[in-house]
Formats: C-alpha cells, sequence, structure tokens
C-alpha cells in the first residue's frame, strides 16, 4: 500500500505540544526528526555508551505523519493547518509548513524495536518481549510489554506518572478501570501489584489483541483482565457494560481535552472514596484539568510532575 506523508517544518521546543494536537485530531504514530543531542537518560534505555558526534543542534524539527491514500486527506490537512494557526497565537512554532510526498508501506510494528529498550520505572522494570531479563533483575517486579500498533510502552513520563500512582493506592481488593487501555501496561501493573482485577477501555481494535498478548506474556489469569472496545464518555451500552460505583481507582493517560468530557462521567463509576488518576496533560493545562476534577465533585488529593507533563490525582468524596 502506498501512503501520503505529510512533514511540518517547526521549532524543536513545540514537538510536544504540536505531537499532543496532532493526536487531538486523531492522528498519531507521529515521527520525529530533529539534531538534538541525545540525552544520558536516553543513552541508558538505548544501551549507548559512546556516540559520534552529530551535527549541531539547528533548533529545527519535522514531524512526519501518514495518510492512507483512500482517506479525506484534505479535510484533515485543513483541521491541522487550523490548529496549527490557533497554536501560532501563543507558541512559537516556526515556519509549520506541511510538505506532502508519498511512500510505500513500511514495516510499522517492527521499525521501532531498535529503539525500544527495557528501562526502569523506579523498581519496575519494563522489558519488551524480544529482550531477555538480566540475571540480577530476576527478583525484580517485571512487566514484560509489547505494544504492537496500540499505544504504550512505559517509557513516555505520562505513562510514568501513572505507573507511580497506581502503586501507592493499589491494594489485593482494587477493581481497577482503565480508560484508553492501550497496550494494558497500567492494568498490568495493578495487577502484578496486587490489584483484584482490571477492566480497560479502548477506541482502537488493535488494544485488544496487544492487550491479550502481553496479559499472556505477564501470566495475568484470563478472569483478572477484560477489555472492551467503545467510547465511555458518550456511549450508554459501554458505561453500562462498564458498571456504575464499582471501582476503587479508574485511571485514564488520555490528553487534557479528553479528561474534560470524561471526568463528569468517571465520577459515576467510581466507589466512594475511589481514586482517580489521570495524566497526559501537558504542564500549561494543569490549571484547567484541576478544575474540570473540581467541578465534577472530586477532591484533588495530589498533582505530580515530570518534565513537561502532569498528572492529577483526586478522590470521590
Amino acid at each position: 500500500m502506498r501512503w501520503n506523508k505529510f512533514t511540518i517544518k517547526t521549532r524543536t521546543e513545540a514537538e510536544d505540544i504540536i505531537i499532543a494536537t496532532l493526536a487531538e485530531i486523531g492522528i498519531e504514530g507521529v515521527e520525529i526528526e530533529d539534531k538534538v543531542p541525545l540525552s544520558e537518560e536516553d543513552k541508558k534505555q538505548m544501551f549507548v555508551d559512546i556516540l559520534p558526534d552529530g551535527p549541531q543542534d539547528d533548533g529545527i524539527a519535522y514531524l512526519s505523519f501518514y495518510l492512507e491514500e483512500d482517506a479525506d486527506n484534505e479535510t484533515i490537512l485543513a483541521n491541522v493547518r487550523q490548529e496549527l494557526e490557533e497554536l501560532r497565537m501563543f507558541l512559537d512554532i516556526g515556519e509549520c509548513t506541511i510538505a506532502a510526498s508519498q511512500t510505500e508501506d513500511k514495516d510499522w510494528i517492527n521499525n521501532w524495536k531498535e529503539y525500544f529498550h527495557q528501562f526502569y520505572v523506579d523498581d519496575i522494570l519494563i522489558i519488551p518481549s524480544w529482550e531477555q531479563v538480566k540475571e540480577e533483575d530476576r527478583d525484580k517486579m517485571i512487566i514484560h510489554i509489547d505494544p504492537g500498533t496500540a499505544f504504550g510502552t512505559g517509557m513516555h513520563e505520562t505513562t510514568q506518572l501513572c505507573l507511580r500512582q497506581i502503586k501507592k493506592y493499589v491494594t489485593d481488593q482494587t477493581e481497577l478501570l482503565d480508560v484508553g487501555t492501550g497496550s494494558g501496561i497500567l492494568s498490568i501493573a495493578a495487577l502484578k501489584l496486587g490489584a483484584k482485577h482490571a477492566l480497560g477501555t479502548d477506541l482502537d481494535p488493535c488494544a485488544i489483541s496487544a492487550v491479550r498478548e502481553n496479559q499472556e506474556a505477564n501470566a495475568i489469569p484470563d478472569g483478572a483482565m477484560h477489555v472492551l472496545l467503545g467510547n465511555i464518555i458518550d456511549d450508554p451500552k459501554v458505561q453500562d457494560a462498564v458498571g456504575y460505583e464499582k471501582y476503587d481507582i479508574v485511571v485514564a493517560n488520555i490528553l487534557a481535552e479528553v479528561l474534560l468530557p470524561l471526568t463528569p462521567i468517571v465520577v459515576n463509576h467510581l466507589k466512594h472514596g475511589g481514586v482517580y488518576i489521570t495524566s497526559g496533560i501537558i504542564d500549561e493545562k494543569e490549571n484547567v484539568v484541576v478544575e474540570a476534577v473540581k467541578a465534577a465533585g472530586l477532591e484533588v488529593i495530589e498533582v505530580t510532575r515530570q518534565n513537561d507533563w502532569v498528572s492529577v490525582t483526586a478522590r470521590k468524596q
């Protein structure tokens, strides 16, 4: 299959916010090309000790996304251009020109594997299915993860923020609802930390197979974890299937713009005293999410941060 490739020329400082904006309108899997040197943490995750000197960082980034030839490319591009113009009003996004080209189908599932290696989130080891656990790590908590085409390796700050919060609040009686479960990493972590049961929801059919494979890789019993396909925000059938006032923890690692309509819905599924853990929040949208959580009648009990990302944890009275 041939794909239409669109490349946005922008500034490195604007990478995260533009990628988040693209995700809001349904464009995911963005490729990043820039000259920013790898950090020491990046090198650790890639098992790289010494790299040759690269070109000097010029502050320019190229963000590429792909659309199928039979998709409504013009409508999607019009939405992209409109969102970029709105961003330009409060952020220096550089030229933000969009160049178009075509490319042959790629092995999307496998090409990224050379960049995803085992790493720690505090004392939790997250390791892809194609790597071996080292002898010195065998007594640690280990999560085997292979996202396939679903979202969620655990490397992003938002996922790590959620993992740390789940670890704080999970008990052996926890019923957990994982909205936007993706690869299932947060549900699997909760179950390995002792949770009683986890239910994930997702809009992406790829999540169903990804969760099943990761569940098997982590020896999670069939009855301990389930996944529903659908939108809990506006689909009463999904809401009914999820169940009401049933969950000790609801976790949602989604963009702030999705958390706003989601939060008043989630309240109905939380037990009294239940904990709502959110992330996917760029720091400049922290206050918007905090206010939405309060407006839904929840008490904010903790706000945690990692780099430019925020997690808001709240409790149902």
